[in-house]
């Protein structure tokens, strides 16, 4: 029921790589099923959702630039293909009965909405899932700084954001054995340690306008519900 839920209206982060799962690449029909699977009792029960996805998964405007192509012309490749991870998101959602609508940055109405705020707000009050795909539209700007552009407009409770890391940690836990898990930290903090929950842009707008994150892992089945319940998963940024 919506009283058990601490946060009512949550914007979800995905990263692309979350969904390509143990292959690596591409999209794993079995993670994006896990994740409707998750998402359908918590819409259920009433809990406005919105969601942005990444594309890492299929491109990185980065790695390309990196690779010798224009910057943004890379970054507009990387949009795209977070177009192709919306797309397949709301057709496992739909699979499982949950109403989506897909809003993208980009103009493309065969295949999405525009991105309009108030249209994003009305559905969200109808119970439909908003998944926001093509980034802000621009180059240079990554999918964590669309998250917390988004999280603002859309006057979100919460922004989550889904790692396969269980929290923010003092040092990467996969090279240093004794790194250290902070339960709760400030913004003000990740930026003066040098932390990489998010590029600087993002996490300077969330401090900005005093919106809280809370970072988990989405690998662990019922996390995205426990933590919109208040329970403590992950590291709470605010």
């Amino acid at each position: 029921m919506l009283q058990d839920y601490k946060y009512k209206r949550v914007l979800l982060k995905l990263s692309g790589e979350a969904l390509a799962g143990d292959q690596g690449y591409g999209i794993d029909p079995k993670v994006v099923d896990d994740l409707a699977e998750q998402i359908l009792p918590i819409v259920r029960d009433g809990v406005q959702l919105a969601i942005v996805v990444g594309g890492g998964n299929i491109f990185r405007g980065l790695a390309g630039s990196a690779e010798g192509m224009d910057r943004a012309q890379a970054d507009y490749i990387g949009m795209l293909a977070t177009v192709m991870n919306a797309l397949a998101l709301q057709d496992a959602f739909e699979r499982h009965g949950i109403f989506s609508r897909v809003q993208s940055a980009i103009n493309m109405q065969e295949v999405s909405e525009p991105y309009i705020r108030r249209r994003a707000m009305r559905h969200l009050d109808k119970g439909r899932v908003v998944i926001l795909a093509a980034g802000t539209g621009n180059p240079y700007f990554t999918t964590d700084t669309t998250a917390a552009l988004r999280a603002c407009e859309l006057d979100v409770d919460c922004l989550m954001k889904a790692t396969k890391v269980d929290g923010v940690y003092d040092s990467d836990p996969v090279t240093n054995p004794d790194a250290k898990k902070f339960e709760r930290i400030t913004y003000m903090e990740v930026l003066s340690r040098g932390l990489h929950v998010m590029d600087a842009t993002a996490t300077s707008l969330c401090m900005d306008n005093d919106m809280p994150m809370i970072v988990f892992d989405l690998t662990e089945p019922g996390n995205i519900s426990r933590a919109l319940k208040g329970e403590n998963v992950g590291t709470t940024v605010e």
